[in-house]
């Protein structure tokens, strides 16, 4: 299948974390325009941290898309500070929850919505995660820290209790390696 090609790229506006564009692309089947809209968005991290006791370092925080709490890995942007992904995992994991990791690993890379994001989801695996001060939340973050055991993940996805699909994508990853839940 070939690509669409771009004809027009407006930009609408930016919105602290994305910019929102207006694309005008060509069909190459049928030679038609329509119209697209993309959200310009840095790339995201999902870090599974498991401490020595298999327990899996989660967070709890309010959700404004869809008004609840929910519990989920830690996670954020890639900054552009960042030398790589797992850089990015390292300074959300403590961010966000205090710990730290002997080992990191990357599992792997989503794309969290392509039908309208350009943005790719990278999940990296924390070893041997162990606390190691405060968080440092950012000013809207207000997260609790809970452990989990890994065996209990699979779970919670099916009973409802983890919802994000991105949390769950990466659990999917982490259970392909040989140190994931049926490994």
């Amino acid at each position: 299948m070939e690509l669409w090609t771009l004809l027009d790229r407006i930009h609408i506006g930016h919105f602290r974390i994305f910019d929102l564009f207006h694309h005008l692309l060509r069909s190459p089947e049928t030679g038609d325009t329509h119209d697209f809209y993309v959200i310009d968005a840095p790339d995201w991290v999902n870090v599974i941290p498991i401490t020595p006791g298999g327990q899996v370092v989660c967070v709890r925080q309010y959700r404004a898309g869809t008004d609840e709490v929910t519990l989920e890995v830690p996670g954020g942007m890639v900054d552009p500070g960042d030398d790589d992904p797992v850089a990015a995992a390292r300074r959300e994991m403590r961010e966000e929850t205090g710990y730290r990791a002997d080992r990191f690993e990357s599992l792997g890379i989503v794309t969290p919505n392509p039908a309208i994001q350009n943005n790719r989801c990278h999940t990296i695996c924390a070893y041997n995660a162990y606390r190691d001060g405060p968080q440092r939340l950012d000013g809207s973050e207000v997260i609790d820290v809970e452990l989990v055991d890994l065996n209990a993940i699979p779970s919670l996805i099916t009973d409802g209790r983890i919802t994000h699909s991105l949390v769950i994508a990466a659990f999917y990853l982490l259970d392909q390696t040989s140190t994931g839940p049926a490994g």
